[in-house]
C-alpha cells in the first residue's frame, strides 16, 4: 500500500510539474500578443509590466493602443487593460511601439512612441511614415493615462523606444532610439512635460553600433546603458553618471532567430529580473508565423558589477515565490 501510495504521489506531481514550470512566456490570462515589457516596481509594491500590444497577425506593426500588468509572484498576473490609445491622441493613429514609465512628485508618467503614415519596404523612398515621442499622465500606475501636453516632445529627429531614468537626485534622463541620433540623452524639465536644453551625444567609448530600445538603471553606484545591439543581441554598458562616458561590457543575451529584442531590468524584492520578448510560433492563429510573447529571466551580476549572460529557460521565473521563502 506504501509503494502504492508513494507512485501515485508521483505521478501526480509528474501531472502537475509542467503546469507550474511552464511560465516563460508569462501567463497574463490574456489572449492578447504583448512585447516591449518596460517593468516597474511602485510605491504599493507590486511589480508593473507596461508592453505594448500586437495586433493579432498585424502586417507591419500597426499597433493601436498600450497594456499595463501587475503581480506580486510574477506568476499571477492581473491585466488591466489599455492604458492608452492612439484614438486618444490628436497627433498620431497608428505605431504605438514601447513605452515606459516613471513616477515622480505623486503623478505616474508614461512616455510613449507613435506616428503616423506608412513604411514602404519594397520602395523606400515612397514611405511616409513618422514617429514622435509622447507624454501621459496619470494618479493611477493603471492609468488611464491622458496625453500631457497634445503634442509629441519633439518633431525633429524622427524617434521610438523612450526609456525615463529619474536619478536619487529627482533628475529624470530620456533615452531613445532616433534616426540616424542614437547614444543621445535629453535631460527632462522638472515638470516632465518637455525637454530642458539640446539633446546631448554620450561618448560610448568608441562602440556605437545599430541600437534600439535602451533601457537604463542604477545598481549601487554605477550606471548601466543596455540595448538590443543590431536591433536583437542584449548588451550593455557602464558609467559612473547617467550620462557617461560609457565603457562597454558586452553581451547580455544572444539573438533568438532573425527577430529584434526589447528588454528592461529591474530588482524585485531583492532578485534582479530581465523582462524581454521571444518570437514563438502560435498554432492556435489564424496567420502561419511566430509572434510575439513577453517572458522573464533572472539576472546575476558578478564581484565588480558586470552582468552574467543569460540564457532563455522555459521555467523563467515561474520558482520566484519559492525563492523569497528561501531567502536569508
Amino acid at each position: 500500500m506504501k509503494r502504492e501510495l508513494l507512485s501515485s504521489v508521483a505521478v501526480a506531481m509528474a501531472l502537475l510539474a509542467p503546469v507550474s514550470s511552464a511560465q516563460n512566456p508569462l501567463d497574463f490570462g490574456s489572449d492578447i500578443r504583448t512585447a516591449d515589457p518596460s517593468a516597474h516596481v511602485w510605491q504599493d509594491g507590486k511589480m508593473y509590466l507596461y508592453t505594448s500590444h500586437d495586433e493579432e497577425c498585424q502586417p507591419d506593426f500597426f499597433m493601436k493602443d498600450w497594456h499595463v500588468f501587475s503581480s506580486t509572484d510574477l506568476v499571477n498576473w492581473t491585466d488591466h487593460g489599455a492604458v492608452l490609445s492612439v484614438d486618444d491622441l490628436s497627433w498620431a493613429d497608428n505605431y504605438a511601439w514601447a513605452p515606459d514609465a516613471a513616477y515622480k512628485d505623486g503623478k505616474y508618467y508614461f512616455v510613449f512612441p507613435a506616428g503616423t503614415g506608412h513604411k514602404d519596404r519594397v520602395n523606400p523612398e515612397k514611405s511616409t511614415k513618422w514617429m514622435g515621442i509622447g507624454v501621459a499622465v496619470s494618479d493611477s500606475p493603471t492609468g488611464p493615462f491622458k496625453d500631457a501636453i497634445g503634442e509629441p516632445l519633439w518633431r525633429e529627429p524622427y524617434a521610438n523606444d523612450p526609456a525615463l531614468f529619474i536619478d536619487d537626485d529627482g533628475q529624470a534622463y530620456l533615452y531613445f532610439h532616433g534616426s540616424n541620433f542614437d547614444y543621445y540623452v535629453a535631460e527632462m524639465a522638472d515638470d516632465m512635460r518637455s525637454i530642458k536644453g539640446d539633446f546631448q551625444k554620450m561618448d560610448m567609448g568608441g562602440h556605437e553600433p545599430k541600437m534600439e530600445g535602451p533601457w537604463v538603471f542604477k545598481r549601487g553606484d554605477k550606471y548601466y546603458f543596455t540595448m538590443p545591439e543590431g536591433n536583437r543581441v542584449l548588451t550593455y554598458y557602464m558609467a559612473d553618471s547617467p550620462k557617461g562616458p560609457w565603457e562597454y561590457q558586452g553581451v547580455i543575451m544572444e539573438q533568438e532567430h532573425e527577430s529584434n529584442n526589447h528588454h528592461s531590468i529591474v530588482e524585485y524584492k531583492g532578485q534582479w529580473l530581465l523582462f524581454y520578448h521571444r518570437w514563438l510560433d502560435t498554432p492556435e492563429s489564424d496567420c502561419n508565423k511566430k509572434q510575439r510573447h513577453v517572458a522573464a529571466e533572472y539576472l546575476q551580476f558578478n564581484e565588480d558589477g558586470t552582468i552574467q549572460k543569460v540564457k532563455r529557460t522555459k521555467e523563467g521565473v515561474s520558482d520566484f515565490a519559492e525563492r523569497l521563502k528561501m531567502a536569508p
